[in-house]
């Protein structure tokens, strides 16, 4: 995940985008949302989710994609975005606004299909299939599909395969997933190919060879089951080797998929058009039933829910690209029969949790202080109330297999606004003094905002003096992911990039993958919790499901380096002649797939 960062479901990270919050939501959200049927997402709904994904033969993995029903050709589907993609290039891809472009734009060796009822299959994306695993899973190949090609029209080979995975072990890319790279070459990776492939030198063919122009084979030193949901992420996309300019490539990447950039104005807006070049028959995923996307970057949050909910002119055919309902106008929005048939909603994968800077804040009890102090509920009802989100116990969402909803060691359930009495007891043991301060960073986003008024508040009262200091957005997570950073505290999301703890616990929490750049943003380093890792990345799924949650549970209560605050969901509304509107259980947004307009 997907951070929120939004770093996606599956690319996920687990950045959230950064969606809205005002102060007024709060008392709105309470008062107000009283109106008609309580069917916000439960968790009920979350355990759904949950179910294993699928690996696709050949035949699941040829196009054309299954056809919408109902769905008609042309015309412009108008995006509503507050600011710009965070990321183009693939490889720097691991938030979920520039996820979901990715599906527009980029295309992978594998690609994840959804159903009708939500189910997920991973298919070959330019592969012929998922990939055929051999030698107990340490070795896996994948056959390239004919008639794939970029917008140049250059025919896609085994050596762009090649060239976009070494590129990822340059200083080129800074951000992204490290999933693949690091079970090719180990956690420093980088050391086995510091240049990337723009020296000439590659990974010897022991680890990743290609036999022939449409061959791929993979060679790991343990197995690795998960590879073709790791491909699937859109940090894995595929970039042309001739079409590669660097660092430059984050300001124009070239297409494979059904679209490509017509105009890109960076902060303001970019125009998508149909890529030529992307044959319907490689492809079991994407559609390309609009003519393109208008994408305008400077739509608040609150403007583009008012735009939707009037649903007048070109509102009609707007989407919420990430971005939720502003939470004060969700009392509108449900109160509203027109509006509300207008939305998507589901249970998110992420987790927001504020993280502590652990070569600053080295007193657990101090740690735990803030944790008890922070209103939980508070939050929630700043970011939409019930459907916004839920009260989080822990630090594994509701969308991940053996998720234990009772699990609660800081009595947050029962005392879902904090307990401030009994942070005070515990800052006094720790001998903190009045007016102590504390530097808090956040986003200048209104979520980001909105949170830092109520920890400041929360945090204030229990004696603290917090200097909150403010970060631009697109380059939020690269701030607080230095391992200087001057921050003591921040707000972080994380959610799963595929159905496991693995894509939770061990980005964010594994002290071998304490780095500049990286996601470990608490900087913990704690052998326990690193051997835990290693164990359950090689045990059968029963038995790595004990394995972490041992690891869960020593994180959260024995080390605390983030403290949960809540579980996120998602209600996003569109234009009235928006067709294929659905909720995406693989990218936790609007399905961007199977988009139409009903009138072109």
């Amino acid at each position: 995940m997907k951070p929120i960062r939004t770093r996606t479901v599956r690319a996920i990270a687990v950045a959230l985008v950064a969606g809205s919050l005002t102060l007024t939501a709060c008392s709105s959200e309470s008062g107000s949302n009283n109106k008609g049927k309580d069917d916000s997402k439960s968790q009920k709904d979350a355990a759904e989710q949950q179910d294993p994904v699928a690996y696709g033969d050949a035949a699941a993995s040829s196009g054309p994609a299954e056809e919408v029903a109902g769905a008609t050709s042309g015309g412009f589907i108008n995006v509503y975005m507050q600011s710009d993609l965070t990321h183009m290039d693939p490889g720097q891809i691991y938030v979920s606004d520039a996820g979901q472009f990715s599906n527009l734009v980029h295309r992978s060796l594998t690609n994840f299909q959804e159903d009708e009822d939500g189910n997920l299959t991973v298919v070959g994306d330019i592969a012929t299939d998922s990939g055929t695993s051999s030698d107990d899973g340490k070795t896996w190949t994948f056959e390239l599909k004919d008639g794939v090609k970029d917008e140049d029209g250059n025919a896609i080979t085994s050596a762009d395969v090649r060239h976009t995975i070494e590129r990822l072990y340059s200083k080129v890319i800074f951000d992204g997933p490290t999933f693949v790279q690091s079970w090719l070459s180990g956690n420093d990776y980088r050391k086995a190919l510091p240049d990337g492939p723009y020296k000439g030198k590659h990974l010897p063919d022991s680890v990743l060879e290609t036999p022939d122009d449409k061959t791929v084979v993979f060679h790991f030193d343990q197995p690795r089951p998960d590879l073709p949901q790791a491909l699937a992420m859109a940090g894995y996309s595929i970039v042309p080797e001739k079409a590669d300019t660097k660092e430059k490539y984050d300001k124009a990447p070239k297409s494979l998929g059904p679209y490509k950039i017509a105009e890109h104005k960076p902060g303001k807006s970019m125009k998508l058009v149909k890529n030529d070049q992307w044959d319907a028959k490689t492809d079991s995923v994407r559609h390309q039933y609009v003519d393109g996307y208008n994408f305008s970057s400077t739509i608040a949050q609150a403007s583009q829910t008012k735009r939707l909910i009037a649903d007048q002119g070109e509102a009609k055919n707007a989407i919420q690209f990430t971005d939720p309902v502003d939470p004060a106008q969700m009392s509108t929005v449900i109160g509203n029969a027109d509006a509300k048939k207008r939305t998507i909603q589901g249970f998110q994968p992420y987790v927001w949790q504020m993280s502590f800077n652990l070569d600053r804040m080295k007193d657990k009890k101090i740690r735990d202080a803030i944790t008890y102090a922070i209103p939980n509920q508070s939050m929630v009802q700043a970011d939409g109330g019930r459907y916004g989100g839920e009260v989080a116990g822990g630090l594994l969402a509701p969308t991940l297999p053996n998720y234990d909803p009772e699990y609660d060691p800081f009595g947050k359930l029962k005392k879902p606004n904090g307990d401030p009495e009994k942070a005070k007891e515990l800052l006094k043991e720790a001998g903190v003094k009045e007016g102590t301060k504390l530097s808090y960073a956040y986003s200048n986003t209104p979520r980001g905002q909105a949170q830092m008024v109520i920890i400041k508040d929360a945090l204030n009262k229990i004696g603290f003096d917090v200097q909150a200091k403010e970060i631009d957005r697109a380059s939020f997570y690269e701030q607080i992911g230095k391992l200087k950073n001057p921050y003591d505290l921040y707000m972080t999301g994380w959610g799963q990039d595929w159905s496991s703890p693995s894509t939770v616990i061990t980005p964010v929490y594994d002290g071998e993958l304490v780095a500049d750049g990286a996601s470990n943003y608490s900087h913990i380093n704690d052998k326990q919790v690193n051997d835990l890792i290693k164990k359950a990345l090689i045990q059968e799924p029963e038995e790595a499901a004990k394995t972490w949650e041992k690891a869960h549970h020593r994180i959260v209560e024995e080390i605390n380096p983030a403290a949960p605050v809540y579980y996120s969901k998602q209600i996003q509304l569109y234009g009235s002649n928006i067709g294929g509107a659905r909720y995406s259980n693989e990218s936790s947004y609007i399905d961007i797939n199977d988009l139409y307009l009903k009138k072109p």
